[in-house]
């Protein structure tokens, strides 16, 4: 009885010792998502890593005196609010009684070392900050203008560190 009872207990610590050594695959860190130009955007590609990218951004906005809506590794938004009537933007966008109207300038980028695609899209924001907000993508050139991007490039480029 003891020689079974000791058979027992070997068996099952023999058993408990294979389960627990055993591992699943080696988890797979998530890959970050493809940066894409979708209609209407601008992009230009930078000579300086995302970092530089981004304070370039924030720096820039600062000195204007833009809000930044968001300010995160990968992506920046300002938000600028359009000051009195606009009949235009009426026009096309409908009207903004209920709350502001404001830009959305929504900036992404992504990329390694010295080469980082910048992607920048602006929305219309009507009654902003409401319940009734509001946003409407912006395709029209005149709205996204790609000359923004071209300034943006190069004051990154001049505090990179990129050959």
């Amino acid at each position: 009885m003891l020689l079974r009872l000791t058979l027992v207990l070997v068996a099952a610590t023999a058993l408990t010792a294979c389960q627990s050594g055993r591992r699943g695959p080696a988890p797979v860190e998530p890959q970050q998502a493809v940066l894409t130009v979708p209609t209407g955007a601008q992009s230009i590609n930078v000579r300086a890593n995302a970092e530089t990218v981004r304070q370039t951004i924030v720096a820039n906005a600062t000195e204007r005196g833009t809000p930044i809506a968001q300010n995160q590794p990968n992506m920046v938004v300002l938000e600028r609010t359009v000051a009195g009537d606009n009949p235009a933007l009426d026009s096309e966008f409908g009207p903004s009684d209920n709350g502001p109207r404001k830009f959305r300038i929504r900036v992404r980028f992504q990329g390694t070392g010295c080469d980082t695609l910048v992607v920048q899209d602006v929305a219309v924001v009507n009654n902003a900050g409401t319940a009734l907000e509001q946003v409407f993508a912006v395709t029209q050139p005149q709205y996204n203008p790609r000359d923004s991007l071209v300034g943006l490039k190069s004051k990154a480029e001049s505090g990179a560190r990129c050959i």
